[in-house]
């Protein structure tokens, strides 16, 4: 048997057939990235104080019920303490004292038992307004962010599986419909953990999407349309999608109609499944010879090329004999030593960059005092990022390439602390150029995750990556609430600065470490650095299509380590 791209090579790179699967395929991206992202807004806390019922309480009364906090350097009413009712009442319907001679930080405090009253001024309404994540539920805003990417975790994974025993398409169009019906859905849930629910269920379809889409694109095309679709391609579709989501979100203020936005368009996806092929190389690796040949003669006929007269196969191999099938499990990327260091590496990596993309991602709302024009910056800088990687796929070791991303990464996020507080625009330069470079380290891994396993562990050994790194995503929401306001009370003297104050010994001042997130983020990528040098090369290698053809790693790099490690 001849190795696939020989077998296929009589189509050319960019026919007809080509075309259309590469840009059909990318097109699918589009509500993937519009949804993957649209949590920034719609889990977004909007400015809130506690609410104060009218009646007993004049105006005067009402406006001074609200102790004052300082909160980013700004002097605004307490979000979730007021002072006792009660004892406002009876101050002013007893006449007792004007306001102005009432010394109000002697009246005690109590809680928000009344709710709360949200500013309108950025959205009408969001999930924290709507069920009152705020104070003493605050700790559900961060985690409704990470039950969305525990659902992706689940579908990377399981996805993977599905994908290299039912097919490439199925998945595909599956996960489709599941992201956009649960989107759909979310809109109608009655509470904050149906809405959870939903969204973990929306979650599955979201990254197992991307990957059947990556997988399907990169096993049908070949050579250079193979590069510019892994490396340029289906990221643009990505990112595409990804710069109308705040188009979308500052039109659509209410996170209802965003989400109705943004589920529907993955519906119009589904008549794809009557034009889109299934990857003629995942069903020769099932044996099923008859239907690969059938999809690449319709594909030399989009292309108006002659059809040998036997594509697959030796001479003495009839068309509807069946080939030796290899199955695989994902047992089988443990079994040999050198495959089970790749997946190792390769989880670490994904884990690492997992954590600074959606670390850096979800924090764009600090960026700017817009979070429209933050999450369009963060979008926009992904597009040179992707354009930089399919230059790094065409001309640069893997090796090389992956571990000058994080290099990069690491040594922006560390400078960041460096910055003054007068220079804010080189800190959010420093910031979009960690960006940048986890955008280009994303479809780097990607591409080269998917050249280093073979066919029918190619959607399995790319799922576990991508779940083990999905564990980074659930935890990013939470290492960016480190730099934010944790608690839900202030100290109120505005004269009295405080950088970092420990909760146990001063409850009611904010707690601030804002540099904590990227010393974190920069660690990880610098380690990653190492790990990256111990990972085999694929560059300019055909995809392997049994466990015998994957790359053999060179050692040299444990020599390096040992010696400096003597050194020292």
């Amino acid at each position: 048997m001849r190795h696939y791209e020989n077998s296929v090579a009589f189509l050319g790179t960019w026919g007809r057939f080509q075309l259309m699967v590469f840009f059909l395929l990318c097109s699918t991206n589009l509500p993937n990235g519009t949804g993957s992202f649209s949590l920034v807004f719609v889990t977004d806390t909007p400015r809130h104080r506690c609410r104060i019922p009218e009646t007993n309480l004049s105006q005067e009364w009402q406006q001074a019920a609200v102790p004052l906090e300082v909160v980013d350097g700004e002097l605004l009413p307490s979000r979730c303490r007021r002072y006792r009712l009660d004892l406002l009442r009876k101050f002013s319907s007893e006449g007792l004292l004007p306001l102005r001679d009432v010394n109000l930080s002697t009246v005690e405090q109590e809680d928000c038992f009344d709710g709360w009253v949200y500013s309108t001024e950025v959205y009408e309404s969001t999930v924290v307004s709507q069920f009152d994540l705020v104070c003493d539920q605050h700790w559900k805003q961060p985690l409704t962010a990470t039950i969305f990417f525990l659902g992706v975790l689940v579908g990377s994974f399981f996805s993977g599986l599905l994908s290299d025993r039912f097919g490439r398409k199925p998945v595909l169009f599956a996960t489709i419909i599941i992201q956009a019906t649960f989107t759909l859905l979310q809109i109608v849930a009655p509470s904050w953990q149906i809405f959870c629910f939903f969204l973990f269920c929306n979650g599955l379809g979201n990254i197992s999407m991307y990957m059947s889409c990556y997988v399907l694109g990169t096993e049908i095309l070949t050579g250079s349309a193979r590069v510019v679709y892994t490396s340029t391609g289906v990221c643009l579709g990505f990112a595409l999608g990804y710069m109308t989501l705040p188009l979308f979100a500052y039109y659509l203020r209410s996170w209802k109609t965003l989400l109705l936005a943004i589920g529907l368009p993955g519906l119009f996806f589904v008549p794809l499944w009557w034009i889109l092929p299934e990857s003629p190389m995942w069903l020769l690796s099932q044996g099923r010879v008859a239907e690969a040949e059938v999809i690449v003669k319709k594909a030399a006929h989009m292309n108006r090329v002659a059809v040998p007269e036997k594509i697959f196969g030796d001479s003495n191999l009839n068309v509807n004999d069946e080939r030796p099938v290899e199955h695989y499990t994902v047992l089988d990327l443990l079994r040999k030593r050198g495959t089970a260091l790749t997946t190792v590496l390769l989880c670490w990596d994904w884990f690492t960059l997992t954590v600074c993309y959606f670390g850096l991602s979800l924090n764009t709302s600090q960026l700017h005092s817009d979070p429209y024009i933050s999450c369009f910056l963060s979008a926009v800088v992904e597009v040179p990022a992707y354009f930089s990687c399919s230059l790094a796929i065409r001309y640069a070791p893997r090796r090389l390439a992956v571990g000058a991303v994080f290099l990069t990464v690491g040594l922006a996020l560390f400078f960041i602390q460096l910055v003054p507080q007068s220079m804010l625009g080189l800190a959010v330069a420093l910031e979009m150029l960690g960006k940048f470079s986890t955008t280009c380290g994303s479809s780097l891994l990607y591409a080269y995750t998917a050249e280093l396993y073979p066919t029918g562990l190619r959607n399995t050994g790319s799922g576990v990556c991508l779940t083990v790194s999905r564990t980074g995503s659930c935890i990013a929401p939470f290492i960016i609430r480190l730099s934010k306001n944790f608690l839900g009370q202030g100290f109120e003297d505005p004269n009295v600065e405080f950088d970092f104050v420990y909760y146990n010994i001063c409850p009611h001042v904010d707690i601030y470490f804002k540099y904590l997130p990227y010393i974190t983020m920069g660690t990880l990528a610098i380690c990653s650095v190492l790990t990256t040098l111990f990972l085999p090369e694929s560059f300019r290698r055909p995809l392997p299509e049994t466990l015998q053809q994957i790359p053999k790693r060179k050692w040299w790099a444990f020599t390096v380590v040992i010696e400096c490690l003597h050194i020292y």
